[in-house]
């Protein structure tokens, strides 16, 4: 098989490997749409996360979705020529949090793309069927690999608590972001507010639904929320991970509100004001991947809730995909899909 393996910083090379036989428990999926993360653009310029290096070959890609071609002699549920989605998290199953159920936070965990387990930028791939999840009819696999990001966008909501008639500003018009204010609307948000620098970024946010869509270059995105939401949100999402942006996340909500943070800061340190944390009694929560989401995905993708396939930029083949990274990296675009098939 086919797969695209990253050998050092902005150089991928299209190589042969051995098919997969899956295990007993296992599935054998044929990968036919892969979306391009954030993350995955990182190992491709750097060669490298924090301390994490590529220092042998690996294979990018945790956005994944296909075809099962074959089931391990224990897989029940799934069949030959099901169209899935492959959660691209495996935990220990028996740590602490897998047994409370937040195995996102399993210190175990064997997640796609990141040294040591290769992802889905290949032609097939051997996984676990209790994280292969079958797809409906009415979603094509092209939306259905953005179960991923779009689980991202659930898990923070949830972290948020975001009820009926709330409040929410979403920091980032990126695809974190924008899947996370539809995950908020779904969740029954009133008015959403989403902050960016990039103005065909922040149009699509409001082509999306957006109530309020602000240019932090150009405006005072506290001064301007506190003004439009009459003294700030009951809820703020932060998807950027830039420093500036944080720190406009902690001041925008009201008094008992919550402000939940997603996105990596390049710094591990931001300045807070802790008298303002503890004045305005805010609550504030870390969302670090996701846990328990991709049937709730799954199930806004087929209801139409969830536009995923609106923050799709373009598409392009595996042969090309050092092409399609650069192209990703562009400041204008917010998802690329690599069509492995």
């Amino acid at each position: 098989m086919r797969a695209a393996e990253l050998v050092g910083a902005k150089l991928f090379e299209l190589r042969e490997r051995e098919r997969p036989s899956p295990g007993e428990s296992e599935v054998l999926v044929e990968v036919s749409d892969v979306g391009i993360c954030g993350s995955d653009v990182h190992w491709y310029e750097h060669g490298r996360m924090g301390d994490r290096v590529v220092d042998e070959p690996l294979v990018l890609g945790h956005e994944s979705a296909g075809t099962v071609v074959e089931t391990g002699a224990a897989v029940d549920g799934l069949a030959v020529g099901d169209a899935v989605t492959v959660e691209p998290g495996v935990p220990c199953r028996e740590c602490e949090h897998c047994r409370h159920g937040a195995y996102n936070l399993c210190p175990d965990v064997a997640f796609m793309a990141t040294p040591g387990t290769n992802g889905a930028f290949r032609e097939y791939v051997a996984w676990p069927a209790e994280y292969v999840y079958a797809l409906p009819d009415s979603v094509p696999t092209r939306e259905g690999a953005l179960c991923e990001p779009l689980s991202v966008g659930v898990h923070a909501v949830r972290r948020a608590e975001i009820g009926v008639g709330d409040s929410v500003l979403v920091m980032g018009a990126g695809p974190i972001g924008l899947l996370a204010a539809d995950a908020a609307r779904a969740a029954g948000a009133g008015d959403v507010a989403v902050v960016d620098v990039v103005e065909s970024k922040l149009d699509r946010a409001v082509d999306r639904g957006a109530d309020l869509a602000v240019d932090s270059r150009e405006t005072d995105v506290t001064a301007a929320v506190r003004e439009a939401f009459g003294g700030g949100v009951d809820a703020a999402i932060e998807a950027t991970g830039a420093p500036p942006a944080i720190e406009a996340t902690l001041d925008v909500p009201r008094a008992g509100g919550t402000a939940v943070l997603v996105g990596l800061a390049p710094e591990a340190e931001v300045p807070v004001d802790t008298f303002e944390l503890v004045r305005r009694q805010l609550d504030v929560r870390g969302s670090y991947r996701f846990a328990n989401t991709y049937p709730t995905a799954i199930s806004m993708l087929d209801c139409g809730v969830v536009d995923a396939a609106g923050i799709i930029d373009f598409e392009a083949p595996l042969g090309r995909i050092g092409d399609a990274f650069e192209r990703a990296a562009e400041p204008d675009v917010v998802k690329g899909v690599i069509s492995v098939d």
